[in-house]
Formats: structure tokens, C-alpha cells, sequence
């Protein structure tokens, strides 16, 4: 399994160092939730924090736009050269385009589902993923309940991915800890994000190492 802690929980106070804290830590990505206040009721940050994210970071970024005009906010991360850039399917009207444009960047697409959202709504677009990611809270604020669907979501993900495009990737984003972790991996799940469990731990090292399962 591995992890993408979000540092949408970390001090922002020391930015710099909780990035490098996760890195050391042994992280497999840094996971940038960017909020625009119109689709989530959020508000987050933009490509210049973001960027010095980047420069803190030893391990790839893993980039949620949680926005509207997707394609605009493609345009402004994309130069900070990310691993993955996911968004919305309940926002984007034009998703295979955009994901045309994320993999013409030299970035592997992903698409987001909320907790509503069947993964059957993307089976004609998982051939052209990298990644898809499943949100078991609701976008917007960490800390939130971990909702139990998403385990059979996922399930259902894996069988479209299995026949569709075997190589494409599936994370789930909201509520991990030791105590679910094993039942995402049963699932089919080869990256969580996990924010509040991660740097709400004295030892950063530890709570991923017990994520990599």
C-alpha cells in the first residue's frame, strides 16, 4: 500500500518542515488538496505555496483540485510538474478532454469520485486513467468520519479496472487509519491518503509505516 499524506492537516506554520517530515518519514507522495471555495466550501492554497511544497518535497506530488474550471487550474499547477493531477467527474463537462490535456503535460490523470458518485459513471473513461481517486468523506475539510461504502465501492472500481485498463490505480482519500486499512487493501486499494491520522501522530514514520501493509 502506499501513502500520500495530505497536508491539508499539517502546520502551515512550518510548512517547509512538515513536508520534509512526511519525506523522511518514508511517504510514497505528498498529497495537495487545493480547495477553491466554489465546489467545496473550502479555500486552500495556490501554485505559489504549492510550489514551495515542491521544493521541500523528495517525493512526488499528488495533486486533488477540488475547483471549478479544471482546465484552468491544470494550467496553473502543471509547471510544478506533479505525478498525478486528479479531478472532479461531478464538475468537469468535458473529462476525456481534460484528461487528454493533464497526459499531454507529462502528468498522469486521475478523476475523482464523491461518496455519491457510482464508479460505473467512469467505466468508459478508465482506459485513459492513470488513477482514480474515491473519496470516503465529503470534499472539503479534514478530520472527517471515514464512510464505510467506499469499500464496496472500491470493490466494484476493481472489477471495471480488471476488464477496462488493469494498470490504472486506486486511492481513497478520507478517514484512513490502522483501524480500516486492512479491509482498503482487501478492497483493491493501492494508495490512501491519510492526513489527520498521519500528523495528528507524534511519530510520522510510524503512522505511515503502519499504512504500508
Amino acid at each position: 500500500m502506499q501513502v500520500a499524506p495530505s497536508i491539508l492537516s499539517a502546520d502551515f506554520g512550518i510548512l517547509a518542515q512538515e513536508v520534509k517530515a512526511i519525506c523522511d518519514g518514508g511517504c510514497d507522495l505528498v498529497h495537495v488538496d487545493v480547495m477553491d471555495g466554489h465546489f467545496v466550501p473550502n479555500l486552500t492554497i495556490g501554485p505559489v505555496v504549492v510550489s514551495a511544497v515542491a521544493k521541500a518535497a523528495t517525493k512526488p506530488l499528488d495533486i486533488h483540485l477540488m475547483v471549478e474550471n479544471n482546465s484552468f487550474f491544470v494550467d496553473l499547477f502543471a509547471p510544478l510538474k506533479p505525478k498525478y493531477i486528479s479531478f472532479h467527474i461531478e464538475e468537469e463537462k468535458h473529462p476525456h478532454r481534460l484528461i487528454q490535456k493533464i497526459r499531454s503535460l507529462g502528468i498522469s490523470p486521475a478523476i475523482t469520485l464523491n461518496p455519491h458518485t457510482p464508479p460505473e459513471a467512469i467505466e468508459f473513461l478508465i482506459e485513459d486513467l492513470d488513477m482514480v481517486l474515491l473519496m470516503s468523506v465529503n470534499p472539503g475539510f479534514g478530520g472527517q468520519k471515514f464512510i464505510p461504502n467506499v469499500i464496496e465501492r472500491a470493490k466494484r472500481l476493481k472489477e471495471i479496472i480488471k476488464k477496462r485498463n488493469p494498470n490504472c490505480l486506486i486511492e481513497v482519500d478520507g478517514g484512513v487509519n490502522d483501524k480500516n486499512i486492512q479491509a482498503l487493501k482487501d478492497a483493491g486499494v493501492d494508495i490512501v491518503v491519510a492526513g489527520s491520522y498521519v500528523y495528528g501522530n507524534d511519530n510520522y514514520a510510524y503512522a505511515i509505516k503502519s499504512l504500508q501493509i
